[in-house]
């Protein structure tokens, strides 16, 4: 009886070490213990896993906003010493990497150059051999980490995580803001004290006040430039108010929804059903998502061949309908919107494979001529 209690027990616990075994990450993450292991390596026609990006925050210091390709120069940190200040990162939107601006869906073209940004890296693939981006020989410890899940304003990345600043002092005359960072009424960190400029624009309600309006105990949003070259950074906007907050969130995102409108939902097709003419396609994050609403079930939509870039050859010749034969909600994945789409186009393009990217158009959507460099074959 004892020795069958003594073989149960040695098998839960071997079944335990196993599954505690099987539990450990495979990759190394920002907030693990084993510096040790690998970073996350990108598989094509996969979405990653959770927690595997990388994250660092930098200025933005150049960008290509036609090919969703920027330059960061990357903060300060502990990690770093004195050789790798300041030095810049040269980076590409993943085909599903999402960009937010004033807590809302944006653009490249958005975002003022020298604004401060967030962002969630994956490092290169391995065949990449092109020279990393330098300064006199020095590079950036990121400069691996060359393609970007995720990018966002102080604006968005604080607002998204819960998070607000709270005015401990407002000192005009030396023009500086010592704030606190605050979650659920509790202090994050310590107070920081950023610079303040004639030009700081003050955002109240629906329009713009004077630096005269902030005052101590008022929870703001801001975003800054010049990040941790000189202390903090420097003030560029802030929002003292709940009202005007949504207000920069709401003109954001209809700029956003013209922009989808005009450019088709973007995503990768998941599957091809060549007998019955049918197209699977998970839509990207990234995207509002009472744009899905206007791709009903049931309705004529249209489909148009994309490049990692998102951008198209000539939609409004090359696109193609066909109806919209079913809508699904997917598991959310980072780079996922988690909206699937069935389609059956009137024609199956060389570009409708597995892996590839897309855009579509709702019927509802009239597809425009776009710029000429927003197509392929003027600029590679």
């Amino acid at each position: 009886m004892f020795r069958h209690a003594r073989i149960a027990a040695i098998a839960s616990l071997f079944l335990v070490t196993n599954v505690a075994l099987a539990a450990e990450p495979t990759f190394r993450t920002d907030d693990g213990a084993d510096k040790k292991l690998p970073w996350f390596e990108l598989v094509d026609g996969q979405f990653p896993p959770e927690n595997s990006a990388h994250y660092f925050a930098g200025e933005l210091i150049h960008v290509d906003y036609v090919k969703r390709t920027f330059i960061l120069r990357n903060d300060r940190t502990d990690e770093q010493n004195r050789g790798n200040f300041d030095l810049p990162v040269a980076v590409s939107m993943l085909p599903y990497g999402a960009i937010y601006y004033h807590g809302a869906p944006a653009s490249l073209a958005d975002i003022p150059l020298g604004t401060h940004l967030h962002g969630k890296f994956y490092s290169k693939p391995k065949d990449d051999t092109s020279p990393p981006i330098s300064y006199n020989t020095r590079i950036s410890n990121e400069v691996n980490f060359t393609r970007c899940l995720l990018l966002q304003d102080d604006f968005s990345h604080y607002a998204r995580l819960g998070q607000a600043w709270h005015i401990d002092e407002v000192n005009l005359a030396g023009m500086k803001l010592t704030v606190t960072l605050q979650q659920n009424g509790a202090a994050v960190g310590k107070p920081q004290t950023f610079d303040l400029q004639a030009s700081t624009r003050v955002w109240k309600d629906r329009g713009f006040e004077s630096l005269e309006q902030l005052e101590k105990g008022q929870l703001i949003q801001f975003n800054i430039t010049w990040a941790t070259m000189y202390g903090p950074g420097r003030v560029t906007e802030i929002w003292i108010d709940e009202a005007a907050r949504n207000f920069a969130t709401a003109h954001q995102t209809a700029k956003h929804r013209i922009y989808i409108r005009q450019r088709g939902l973007a995503g990768r097709i998941d599957a091809v059903d060549n007998p019955s003419r049918t197209v699977t396609i998970t839509f990207f994050d990234g995207v509002d998502p009472a744009l899905f609403k206007e791709l009903p079930k049931g309705t004529q939509t249209a489909i148009a061949v994309a490049v990692d870039s998102l951008r198209t050859y000539d939609p409004v010749n090359d696109r193609k309908g066909g109806l919209t034969t079913n809508v699904v909600k997917v598991p959310l994945e980072p780079g996922s919107s988690g909206v699937q789409v069935q389609i059956q186009p009137d024609q199956l393009l060389e570009g409708f494979r597995p892996g590839k990217i897309v855009r579509v158009y709702p019927t509802a959507w009239p597809v425009i001529p776009l710029p000429l460099e927003e197509m392929i074959g003027l600029m590679q």
